[in-house]
């Protein structure tokens, strides 16, 4: 199951499951296909560039079965514990009215328990609420400090409110562990479903949603898989022993790839410190900008970028050879080095914006659009990314123009106010990735 499988084909996969583990009842289906309508519906669904959205959704489901369903050889869950697991995962990060891509499960908890329709498909599978909000609301993340206090909480008045679990330690504690089990089966299913290509585009999307600056991505991934190794070890070695060898291989695979991707970008960054590197900000030519080679080397930094960010990549070619297109690159130690980045913009007319935007310079030819700034993954951070947007800058107030649009983090251009007069002209949530102008 390479790369991100489609909702319909994750459904029948997830409905073999569900006939297995002895939910045979309509009512199962029927919150499945619910489950993907809502998503999609909201404009969560595959398009959606999120981590949260349909496909993780759907992923948490599949492997939580397909995780207890092989487990199940040593009795580890009651056919009650396989319903109760399977709705909490289907549903555990539905918020609709997010305002930040991580879900509030204060929202998601409102939510079914509002919905008539949830609420009857429960009611027909024999399901007590309160406990699909325990096992939700142990998939809190992180699992510490307030954030845990607060949840724990609210466990404990759902406990209350249980018949299943009210005066009975021994039941809040299978169902508290229950719980633990969906929060790292949460984490792990979508690094172990795909290869590393998925998870990277992932991390992207996670990055991109959570407004992190491109810096962060590998390091916190590394972060994030050491604390599920070491911080969950016994509940993460539980699941990943439970999974088929190829799932496994796929997630150790991933772990090990980000750790040798960081340990590169520790390497860069030294010789970056020690002066070992130079990072060179360099006009290219019309005539480098028609060779293959040049070509061939910035498309492929430019696929690194999150999808969002890359645009025109349908005529990227003929962009690149365009003398009305303003090109820089970042080389490394001189103007004839290894491209490690570049900008590329051109008048606003040539691209295709966002819907939502409204920019009343559109149409008079007095704007230049720079594209998101590329960087191989290890140079951000290390101010080349900021050189090359100042001599762009330059260059376009050369050419005459009066203004200047382009997409950047909300804190970033927050700080371009004050030193560059930038204005916001469209703000995005939850992504946070916005569209300002500055006057050149």
């Amino acid at each position: 199951m390479q790369e991100f499988a489609k909702p319909h084909t994750m459904r029948n996969q997830i409905m073999s499951l569900v006939v297995e583990s002895g939910m045979d009842e309509d009512c199962y289906a029927e919150m499945l296909d619910y489950t993907i309508e809502l998503f999609e519906t909201q404009g969560l669904g595959s398009d959606y560039y999120g981590y949260h959205n349909i496909n993780h959704e759907l992923e948490v489901t599949y492997v939580s079965l397909l995780s207890a369903n092989l487990n199940n050889t040593a009795k580890k869950f009651s056919d009650n514990d396989l319903k109760y697991l399977y709705v909490a995962a289907l549903f555990h990060d539905f918020d609709p009215q997010k305002s930040v891509d991580k879900p509030h499960e204060e929202s998601v908890l409102r939510f079914i328990s509002m919905d008539k329709r949830l609420r009857k498909l429960l009611d027909i599978a024999n399901l007590d609420l309160e406990i699909i909000k325990v096992l939700i609301l142990r998939t809190t993340y992180p699992w510490s400090g307030q954030i845990k206090e607060k949840a724990e909480l609210q466990i404990k008045e759902c406990f209350r409110n249980s018949e299943l679990t009210k005066n009975n330690e021994a039941k809040q504690e299978h169902f508290m562990n229950l719980g633990w089990y969906l929060s790292v089966i949460d984490r792990i299913s979508g690094y172990a479903v795909g290869d590393f290509s998925k998870a990277m585009e992932m991390a992207k999307m996670n990055a991109h949603a959570l407004a992190w600056k491109p810096s962060l991505i590998v390091r916190s991934s590394v972060a994030y898989f050491e604390e599920l190794l070491n911080k969950e070890t016994e509940m993460s070695q539980f699941v990943l022993k439970s999974l088929p060898k190829d799932m496994r291989k796929n997630f150790f695979d991933t772990v090990l790839s980000f750790m040798n991707i960081r340990q590169q970008e520790i390497t860069i960054q030294a010789n970056y410190t020690y002066d070992n590197l130079k990072l060179v900000p360099t006009i290219e030519n019309i005539e480098t900008r028609k060779d293959p080679e040049f070509i061939k080397s910035i498309y492929s930094i430019f696929l690194e970028l999150p999808k969002p960010l890359q645009f025109a990549k349908e005529n990227f070619e003929e962009s690149v050879k365009d003398q009305n297109i303003i090109l820089n690159t970042l080389r490394l130690n001189d103007c004839k080095g290894e491209i490690v980045g570049f900008t590329k913009g051109g008048p606003l007319e040539n691209y295709k914006l966002r819907p939502e935007i409204r920019d009343e310079n559109y149409g008079i030819n007095n704007t230049i659009f720079l594209e998101p700034l590329a960087l191989k993954m290890g140079y951000w951070g290390l101010k080349g990314g900021s050189e090359m947007r100042h001599m762009f800058v330059m260059q376009a107030h050369a050419k005459k123009y009066k203004y200047l649009t382009s997409f950047a983090l909300r804190d970033v251009i927050k700080s371009r106010i004050d030193k560059e007069d930038a204005e916001f002209v469209a703000r995005f949530d939850p992504e946070r990735w916005d569209y300002y102008r500055i006057k050149l």
